[in-house]
């Protein structure tokens, strides 16, 4: 597949803003500004951003407690990311999801998900809206692999086959389901195997190469266009950091950690553009420099905006037990 000049250097782009915003972020919970859990996406950008290059802005996605890098690859802006991780009013969800449940309906993310494999139906219901209402959208769900075991995943998958909707499940296996390797909570090597038993395709890829995550997605978006249903992209990638910040990470050796950082996505990347003359290491480096800029801004944003006030509590949560509260 060809991919043009300037492709190449938008998806570079957005995987390292992923990366710089990640590394931004791991400072700044070390320092304690941030609290809560922080789940980092380190090592995995190429996936969101091979599969969302594909997708227009009407197009939905859902996503992950690890999910800072899909939103930023579908458009999230990092200032109002940031706000939301540090609690702030002017975050995303008013301060009030953090950093595992941010959303942007207007860009299609229907929210990262605290709840492992709780995207799924999210996603498969979704589909069965566009395909309802007659439109051209596409939803995509991404997933880790200990979510692939869960009952959501099978229902979902089943239901997508069955009516043919227009969705393709992205599998994220970053080889380690929390703390338990794969080979320990599966018995199979590759999770795109299960697509059978549901009567659509299949397929894994290198989750660490961008051009090949993205061409297995545009020929999965370009079957759900077409009213041919789902698909199941199973992208083998790696997570550089802990289950989460804090994490010891007892489970996995130095060593390990160490070889996959050698097949860093972002490095392969850059090798690419290098070896192709797509620009010049100078212009590398601005690109670089103005996302440095960008996420300093994003930092003194969201230190500057206010917290949430208490009244804000109640806002939009929909259920009648709250309005009883409320009323009382």
């Amino acid at each position: 597949m060809d991919i043009s000049k300037e492709l190449v250097m938008d998806m570079y782009t957005k995987m390292l803003r992923i990366r710089r915003f990640e590394q931004r972020v791991a400072e700044l919970f070390a320092a304690a500004k941030i609290g809560g859990f922080v789940h980092l996406y380190w090592g995995e950008e190429a996936v969101a951003v091979g599969v969302t290059a594909n997708l227009s802005n009407d197009d939905l996605i859902t996503s992950t407690h690890r999910g800072h890098g899909h939103l930023i690859a579908k458009g999230g802006e990092t200032k109002y990311m940031m706000a939301e991780l540090y609690g702030k009013e002017t975050g995303y969800c008013k301060g009030k999801g953090g950093s595992m449940h941010i959303a942007d309906a207007t860009k299609g993310i229907l929210g990262a998900n605290g709840i492992v494999g709780a995207g799924l139906p999210i996603a498969t219901g979704a589909a069965l809206s566009i395909k309802l209402r007659g439109s051209n959208q596409v939803s995509v769900c991404f997933f880790g692999d200990g979510a692939s075991n869960q009952g959501t995943f099978h229902e979902s998958m089943n239901m997508a086959a069955i009516w043919k909707l227009p969705v393709v499940y992205i599998c994220e296996n970053n080889l380690y389901g929390e703390f338990t390797p794969q080979k320990d909570h599966q018995a199979i090597t590759d999770i795109s195997s299960r697509a059978e038993a549901y009567g659509f395709p299949g397929i894994t890829v290198d989750g660490n190469d961008v051009f090949a995550v993205y061409e297995a997605t545009n020929e999965a978006i370009k079957r759900a266009r077409n009213g041919n249903g789902p698909t199941l992209i199973e992208c083998k990638t790696y997570r550089v950091r802990g289950h989460f910040e804090g994490d010891p990470q007892l489970y996995r050796s130095k060593e390990e950690v160490e070889e996959w950082k050698r097949n860093d996505p972002i490095m392969r990347v850059e090798r690419y553009i290098s070896e192709n003359g797509i620009v010049s290491e100078e212009k590398l480096k601005e690109i670089q420099k103005g996302i440095d800029k960008e996420l300093d801004e994003a930092v003194e944003f969201a230190e500057k905006s206010k917290d949430p006030d208490e009244k804000m509590v109640a806002e939009d949560v929909y259920t009648d037990i709250v309005e009883e509260v409320r009323v009382r």
